[in-house]
């Protein structure tokens, strides 16, 4: 499957005009203080960009990043922005015809930005340990689209809580199904290429990253596929599909639920571009100078992480109040169709 992927990326693919669903398409909106970051990235590194969202966190000045399958290289000069000169990005991916995309253009943006900060190694997402990089140096792990690529999911979870720093977060877009995929689906190569056919059912997802120490995955936004091609979307039946964003906290001492403390947050409003307001995940919306309850686990995402000065924190963890309210087991994706005449394919 590695071979098909690198074939179907590489040679079948020219932009990302000849996909055949907007799965592998980032159709989000983007926030208006990233799209002068974007417009200083090469138009041909765009052109070659094949992801499904923004995978952009707040407060990365200074930190090491790693991008697992980076492409043609867009979010790895994205990101190279906010890093700024102390910090530094690191792109993987196994496509020889991507890589030269954007290693081509290194000095370009080095020019741009006045720093150069980016590298680019060929490699696969599952085998890490080859990069020569340390355990626990990573400040932050993205992905956009890729994990559902490969074919060995639990190696590239094990490799990347490896490399994290304590405290450090995977925050990645990928897509997810609502159920098991039958094996004729799965080996498909064009559903496999399209990044439907490698999409994991989301609680089995949830799952493997709890067994691999991302002990509470948090789903920071999410939108449901629309399969507009007639041939795969008969091939799928009633199969749903969904482009989401996760963040995964490498905290030891996160629990299987979230348990209620009795314990609140106050956002200062110190993050640059989330003065106003800053979102943890999908529920978890903080407004600046509010008192906001949370449960242990969330109280540890921001104490215990690059975000803790920008709160003052309540409470501890002496007395237990039981299971906090809405942790539940049902689908976590909102279930509603794009609307029409959406975003087309970027």
């Amino acid at each position: 499957m590695h071979e098909s992927v690198k074939d179907y990326y590489g040679k079948v693919l020219q932009s990302s005009a000849d996909l055949k669903t907007s799965a592998c398409c980032d159709v989000s909106s983007m926030p208006a203080w990233l799209k002068p970051l974007l417009a200083n990235v090469h138009p041909e590194v765009t052109e070659k960009y094949y992801g499904c969202g923004l995978v952009a966190p707040h407060l990365l000045e200074g930190c090491q990043i790693l991008d697992l399958g980076s492409g043609s290289g867009r979010d790895c000069y994205v990101l190279a922005q906010l890093t700024g000169a102390e910090g530094r990005v690191v792109g993987v991916d196994m496509t020889e015809e991507q890589l030269d995309v954007a290693r081509r253009h290194l000095d370009y943006h080095a020019e741009r930005f006045g720093y150069a900060n980016v590298q680019f190694y060929h490699g696969y997402i599952e085998q890490l340990d080859t990069l020569g990089l340390a355990d626990n140096s990573i400040d932050v792990i993205v992905s956009n689209c890729v994990i559902n690529l490969s074919p060995d999911k639990d190696a590239v979870l094990r490799e990347a809580y490896r490399l994290l720093k304590p405290g450090g977060e995977l925050y990645f877009s990928d897509i997810y199904a609502d159920r098991r995929l039958p094996d004729a689906l799965r080996q498909d190569e064009v559903l496999y290429g399209e990044c439907l056919g490698g999409a994991l059912y989301w609680n089995d997802f949830e799952n493997l990253a709890k067994r691999h120490g991302f002990l509470d995955p948090r789903l920071v936004e999410d939108r449901p596929l629309e399969i507009t091609d007639p041939v795969i979307a008969e091939k799928l039946g009633n199969i749903r599909f969904f482009s989401a964003t996760y963040r995964l906290f490498k905290l030891p001492e996160l629990e299987p639920a979230c348990e209620d403390y009795g314990q609140a947050v106050i956002y200062r409003g110190s993050i640059p571009e989330a003065e106003h307001l800053f979102q943890l995940d999908k529920h978890h919306v903080i407004e600046t100078g509010r008192i906001f309850p949370v449960c242990g686990n969330t109280w540890r995402m921001l104490q215990e992480t690059r975000f803790a000065a920008h709160f003052d924190f309540i409470g501890d963890f002496s007395r237990h109040y039981g299971i906090f309210p809405g942790c539940g087991g049902a689908v976590p994706y909102d279930d509603v169709a794009p609307a029409a005449g959406g975003s087309p394919c970027c």
